[in-house]
Protein backbone atom coordinates (compact mmCIF):
# COMPACT_ATOMS: atom_id res chain seq x y z
CA UNK A 1 0.00 0.00 0.00
CA UNK A 2 1.42 3.56 -0.90
CA UNK A 3 0.49 4.94 2.76
CA UNK A 4 3.06 2.57 4.21
CA UNK A 5 5.24 3.30 1.22
CA UNK A 6 5.27 6.79 2.15
CA UNK A 7 5.95 6.30 5.77
CA UNK A 8 8.10 3.87 5.20
CA UNK A 9 10.22 6.39 2.75
CA UNK A 10 9.78 9.25 5.20
CA UNK A 11 11.50 7.13 8.09
CA UNK A 12 13.89 4.99 6.61
CA UNK A 13 16.86 6.64 4.75
CA UNK A 14 17.17 4.07 1.84
CA UNK A 15 12.97 2.87 1.15
CA UNK A 16 12.28 4.13 -2.54
CA UNK A 17 9.19 6.87 -2.38
CA UNK A 18 5.99 5.57 -3.91
CA UNK A 19 4.41 8.25 -6.56
CA UNK A 20 3.17 11.40 -5.23
CA UNK A 21 0.25 10.23 -7.38
CA UNK A 22 -0.85 6.96 -5.43
CA UNK A 23 0.10 8.40 -1.91
CA UNK A 24 -2.71 11.14 -2.09
CA UNK A 25 -4.87 7.90 -3.33
CA UNK A 26 -4.19 6.43 -0.61
CA UNK A 27 -4.49 9.29 1.54
CA UNK A 28 -8.23 9.95 -0.54
CA UNK A 29 -9.38 6.49 0.62
CA UNK A 30 -7.96 6.85 4.34
CA UNK A 31 -10.36 10.08 4.45
CA UNK A 32 -13.21 7.90 2.45
CA UNK A 33 -13.27 5.08 5.21
CA UNK A 34 -12.53 7.37 8.29
CA UNK A 35 -15.86 9.53 7.20
CA UNK A 36 -17.78 6.62 7.19
CA UNK A 37 -16.51 4.48 10.04
CA UNK A 38 -17.02 7.86 12.15
CA UNK A 39 -14.43 7.02 14.50
CA UNK A 40 -13.85 9.83 16.77
CA UNK A 41 -10.22 10.09 18.57
CA UNK A 42 -9.32 12.22 21.57
CA UNK A 43 -6.31 15.07 22.16
CA UNK A 44 -3.78 12.67 23.99
CA UNK A 45 -3.60 10.48 20.38
CA UNK A 46 -2.03 14.00 18.91
CA UNK A 47 0.56 14.64 21.63
CA UNK A 48 4.25 14.40 20.61
CA UNK A 49 6.27 15.75 17.52
CA UNK A 50 5.36 14.83 13.91
CA UNK A 51 7.60 15.55 11.19
CA UNK A 52 5.65 16.86 8.29
CA UNK A 53 6.68 14.64 4.96
CA UNK A 54 4.25 15.04 2.36
CA UNK A 55 1.72 18.24 1.06
CA UNK A 56 -0.66 18.76 -1.79
CA UNK A 57 -1.55 22.15 -1.19
CA UNK A 58 -4.87 24.00 -1.61
CA UNK A 59 -6.57 24.25 -4.56
CA UNK A 60 -5.68 27.90 -4.74
CA UNK A 61 -2.18 27.30 -4.02
CA UNK A 62 -2.03 24.43 -6.53
CA UNK A 63 -3.00 26.79 -9.36
CA UNK A 64 -0.46 29.10 -8.06
CA UNK A 65 2.44 27.02 -7.72
CA UNK A 66 1.43 24.67 -11.26
CA UNK A 67 3.93 22.01 -11.89
CA UNK A 68 6.25 22.93 -8.69
CA UNK A 69 3.39 21.26 -6.51
CA UNK A 70 1.48 19.34 -8.88
CA UNK A 71 -0.90 17.05 -7.06
CA UNK A 72 1.47 16.63 -4.36
CA UNK A 73 5.00 16.04 -2.97
CA UNK A 74 7.54 15.13 -0.45
CA UNK A 75 9.39 17.49 1.14
CA UNK A 76 13.02 17.64 0.56
CA UNK A 77 14.52 16.29 3.62
CA UNK A 78 16.56 18.88 4.45
CA UNK A 79 13.30 20.79 4.89
CA UNK A 80 12.56 19.74 8.70
CA UNK A 81 9.24 20.98 9.55
CA UNK A 82 7.83 19.89 13.46
CA UNK A 83 4.49 19.91 14.42
CA UNK A 84 4.47 19.51 18.16
CA UNK A 85 0.96 19.24 20.52
CA UNK A 86 1.37 20.11 24.06
CA UNK A 87 -2.07 19.26 26.34
CA UNK A 88 -3.78 21.80 28.98
CA UNK A 89 -3.16 20.38 32.62
CA UNK A 90 -6.74 22.41 33.36
CA UNK A 91 -8.88 20.75 29.43
CA UNK A 92 -8.28 17.66 28.18
CA UNK A 93 -9.48 18.94 24.63
CA UNK A 94 -7.66 22.21 24.85
CA UNK A 95 -3.47 22.91 24.63
CA UNK A 96 -0.76 24.33 22.93
CA UNK A 97 0.49 23.96 19.22
CA UNK A 98 4.03 24.70 17.94
CA UNK A 99 5.17 24.45 14.14
CA UNK A 100 9.29 24.64 13.96
CA UNK A 101 10.28 25.33 10.42
CA UNK A 102 14.40 24.52 10.15
CA UNK A 103 16.06 25.84 6.84
CA UNK A 104 19.78 25.11 7.50
CA UNK A 105 20.90 27.61 10.62
CA UNK A 106 17.60 29.79 10.32
CA UNK A 107 14.91 28.41 12.56
CA UNK A 108 11.63 29.68 13.00
CA UNK A 109 9.19 28.46 15.86
CA UNK A 110 5.68 29.31 16.00
CA UNK A 111 3.17 28.43 19.13
CA UNK A 112 -0.64 28.82 19.99
CA UNK A 113 -3.51 27.95 21.53
CA UNK A 114 -5.60 24.42 20.54
CA UNK A 115 -9.20 23.22 20.81
CA UNK A 116 -10.17 19.88 19.48
CA UNK A 117 -13.14 18.92 18.59
CA UNK A 118 -13.18 15.08 19.22
CA UNK A 119 -16.73 14.23 17.34
CA UNK A 120 -15.33 15.33 14.24
CA UNK A 121 -11.45 14.52 14.82
CA UNK A 122 -11.37 19.02 14.15
CA UNK A 123 -8.01 20.16 15.92
CA UNK A 124 -8.93 24.50 15.76
CA UNK A 125 -5.35 26.59 16.51
CA UNK A 126 -3.81 29.75 16.05
CA UNK A 127 -0.49 30.65 15.76
CA UNK A 128 -0.04 34.16 18.04
CA UNK A 129 4.10 33.87 19.01
CA UNK A 130 7.17 33.56 17.07
CA UNK A 131 10.41 33.03 17.85
CA UNK A 132 13.27 33.34 15.16
CA UNK A 133 16.49 32.08 15.89
CA UNK A 134 20.10 31.94 13.73
CA UNK A 135 22.84 29.38 14.34
CA UNK A 136 21.38 29.41 18.06
CA UNK A 137 20.99 33.57 18.11
CA UNK A 138 17.53 34.26 19.18
CA UNK A 139 17.12 37.16 17.13
CA UNK A 140 13.10 37.42 18.08
CA UNK A 141 11.16 35.85 20.47
CA UNK A 142 6.97 37.84 20.64
CA UNK A 143 3.30 38.10 19.93
CA UNK A 144 2.95 38.67 16.20
CA UNK A 145 -0.31 40.23 14.08
CA UNK A 146 -1.89 41.23 17.34
CA UNK A 147 -1.06 37.56 18.98
CA UNK A 148 -1.84 38.67 22.71
CA UNK A 149 -5.58 39.72 21.59
CA UNK A 150 -6.51 36.86 19.43
CA UNK A 151 -4.76 34.37 22.21
CA UNK A 152 -7.37 35.85 24.84
CA UNK A 153 -10.48 35.28 22.76
CA UNK A 154 -9.57 32.30 21.27
CA UNK A 155 -11.47 29.93 22.83
CA UNK A 156 -14.80 31.77 22.73
CA UNK A 157 -14.95 32.04 19.03
CA UNK A 158 -16.53 29.68 17.13
CA UNK A 159 -14.65 27.09 14.47
CA UNK A 160 -16.22 28.81 11.44
CA UNK A 161 -13.72 31.90 12.64
CA UNK A 162 -10.78 29.51 13.28
CA UNK A 163 -7.88 27.74 11.18
CA UNK A 164 -8.23 23.82 11.66
CA UNK A 165 -7.60 20.50 10.42
CA UNK A 166 -9.51 17.96 10.22
CA UNK A 167 -7.76 14.30 10.93
CA UNK A 168 -8.47 11.39 9.22
CA UNK A 169 -5.90 9.32 10.07
CA UNK A 170 -4.33 9.30 13.75
CA UNK A 171 -1.77 6.15 14.32
CA UNK A 172 0.91 5.94 16.82
CA UNK A 173 3.54 5.61 13.34
CA UNK A 174 1.68 9.03 11.66
CA UNK A 175 -0.78 11.57 11.34
CA UNK A 176 -2.86 12.73 8.38
CA UNK A 177 -5.61 15.32 7.62
CA UNK A 178 -7.27 17.83 5.50
CA UNK A 179 -6.86 22.20 6.25
CA UNK A 180 -9.73 24.04 6.03
CA UNK A 181 -8.15 25.39 2.85
CA UNK A 182 -8.42 21.74 1.42
CA UNK A 183 -5.16 20.61 1.36
CA UNK A 184 -4.05 17.58 2.47
CA UNK A 185 -0.76 16.91 4.41
CA UNK A 186 0.73 13.53 6.22
CA UNK A 187 2.98 13.30 9.05
CA UNK A 188 5.45 10.93 10.61
CA UNK A 189 6.41 10.49 14.22
CA UNK A 190 9.15 11.97 15.41
CA UNK A 191 11.97 12.06 18.00
CA UNK A 192 12.93 15.45 18.30
CA UNK A 193 13.22 17.31 21.89
CA UNK A 194 10.24 19.98 21.62
CA UNK A 195 10.96 23.83 22.99
CA UNK A 196 8.45 23.57 25.86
Amino acid sequence: MSLDQAIAFLTTPSVTPPTAESVVEALLEAEKMAKQSKVSSAYDNLLGNWRLGFITGTKRSRQKAGVILGSGRFLPKWVKIHLSYFQSEAEQEQGTVENSVEFGLLKVVVTGPTQFWSKKNILAFDFTRMQVSFSGLKLYDGYIRGGKEREAKFYEQGLQEQAFFTYFLIENRCLAARGRGGGLALWTKSSIAALN
